[in-house]
């Protein structure tokens, strides 16, 4: 009995030394938190001794020979109630201690994505990093994700990413920002690396994709790998009675990144050669107004309308421009009566529209031109029975202007993106849990550039996911 009443004493005291310091641990400073923790240490292992002591020497007295007394039965049982009491408290405190210290660990998760490919064309349509690109097995994806709490004002995430693209394998930083927690007036500020939230499909990544590959216009107007880069964007959610955004950014328009803006010197844009164009004013960046609003339809629809703009430089000449303007809409049904989210249908589909300001070329004398690029997608995704998608999407894509340009299209790459192409792709998918899925995805290309001969495309995709990994947006 006296060592358990000395263990629980100890128990007690390790919780109010613990809770003391979890208390304060928002408040002080690293190196303040580690000096108070090794002196609550030392006081603690010095009661502990005092403790011990004081054991020993009751349990060295000789045992009573006498019977029990009257009311110790009735002792007993009130100590058992204490400790009783005390494990409950060390639970609830033990309890208190992991929620205050949890947001302070990071969210650690990764994911894999990986798509048996076969094509009727080895020089296949695709354009996408992260697109299957190959016949046979392909390596399209994976990340690691890292979220945390950095203080009480700040979150940040990250996201390395690598993939194989026929054969060579590539890593890249693909965000990594942070996020405030504490603006006032519904305002909130991300600053960092990470994709413009231009649309719906720009920001998210090829594990949250609904289809195996990145819709044919996404392709066409922001590169391989999306629209992305170092940056700040202020939001605002408006107090109003539905849901309302307004988002502000600034980027910087240099890189592989910024295909429709500085790009990268010697690459070329519908057969215009651009210059060694460096960022040196504010003007040479990139912008992007975007407002976005959703309401609920009636109890099992739900709707949200965007509209964006990118404005900014273009290294086709010392003062160019390009504009892109872009609209979305998700519409998705959910009844009232469903189960784990099932059934449900969602459609969406966006429109862009670019404007890209280009030449003169005075390497291959062509004369300065609008060039006009534009296009849509448009996804049907229904989930008719619990863990089972099926989907439809249509692309499609085409160009205006830059006539003069078409003789310097040298390459198949740079020709299957100019003019009109059309895409069909439908695919069904297994959710063996929220962890895992399987997808099986058709499509058909018909594009100008290659005759509109028919180009067919089966994909095998699976995607594996491990650790603890935040929700996706809505």
């Amino acid at each position: 009995m006296h060592t358990r009443i000395c263990a629980c004493v100890c128990a007690a005291l390790f919780v109010a030394a613990f809770g003391g310091w979890s208390q304060g641990f928002a408040k002080e400073t690293a190196g303040s938190e580690i000096e108070d923790l090794k002196k609550q240490m030392t006081l603690m292992e010095e009661q502990l001794k005092q403790l011990r002591k004081k054991v020993e020497e009751l349990e060295a007295k000789p045992s009573a020979t006498k019977g029990p007394e009257p009311d110790q039965g009735k002792s007993e049982d009130t100590t058992e109630q204490r400790l009783r009491e005390l494990e409950r408290q060390v639970q609830q405190q033990r309890a208190a201690s992991r929620g205050i210290l949890a947001p302070f660990n990071p969210k650690i998760s990764l994911n894999g994505l990986f798509t048996a490919a076969a094509f009727s064309d080895k020089n296949n349509l695709n354009l996408g990093d992260h697109d299957p690109l190959v016949n046979g097995f392909n390596v399209q994806n994976v990340e690691l994700h890292l979220q945390g709490t950095v203080d009480p004002y700040f979150q940040m995430d990250a996201n390395l990413v690598t993939f194989i693209e026929k054969g060579e394998t590539k890593v890249e930083l693909e965000e990594a920002y942070g996020t405030s927690l504490a603006l006032p007036a519904n305002l909130q500020l991300v600053a960092g690396q990470y994709f413009t939230r231009f649309g719906r499909h720009n920001r998210q990544h090829p594990h949250q994709w609904d289809f195996a590959d990145q819709p044919v216009i996404l392709g066409r107007l922001f590169g391989p790998d999306g629209l992305r880069g170092p940056g700040a964007q202020l939001s605002w959610l408006a107090p109003t009675p539905f849901y309302l955004e307004l988002i502000a950014s600034a980027q910087q328009a240099q890189g592989g990144i910024a295909t429709s803006f500085l790009s990268q010197a010697g690459q070329t844009v519908r057969g215009y050669t651009l210059l060694d164009r460096p960022v040196q004013k504010p003007g040479d960046l990139l912008y992007m107004p975007r407002v976005v609003t959703s309401l609920d339809v009636t109890d099992e629809v739900t709707a949200a309308l965007g509209g964006s703009t990118l404005f900014g430089p273009n290294a086709s000449g010392p003062n160019n421009t390009t504009i892109i303007y872009g609209t979305d809409l998700y519409v998705k049904w959910k009844p009232v009566n469903h189960s784990q989210g099932f059934p449900f249908v969602a459609w969406q589909t966006e429109y862009l529209h670019r404007d890209y300001q280009a030449g003169p070329d005075t390497i291959n004398a062509i004369p300065a031109s609008r060039l006009k690029d534009y296009g849509l997608y448009s996804q049907l995704t229904y989930g008719f029975v619990y863990r089972w998608v099926a989907g439809f999407r249509v692309d499609y894509a085409d160009s205006a202007g830059g006539a003069a340009a078409v003789p310097f299209l040298t390459t198949l790459a740079q020709r299957d993106l100019v003019g009109e192409r059309w895409r069909l792709s439908p695919n069904i998918t297994f959710y063996p849990s929220e962890f895992s899925k399987f997808r099986l995805q058709y499509n058909l290309d018909v594009a100008a550039s290659r005759g509109r001969e028919a180009i067919h495309g089966v994909f095998l995709q699976a995607e594996f996911n491990i650790g603890e990994h935040g929700a996706h947006s809505f």
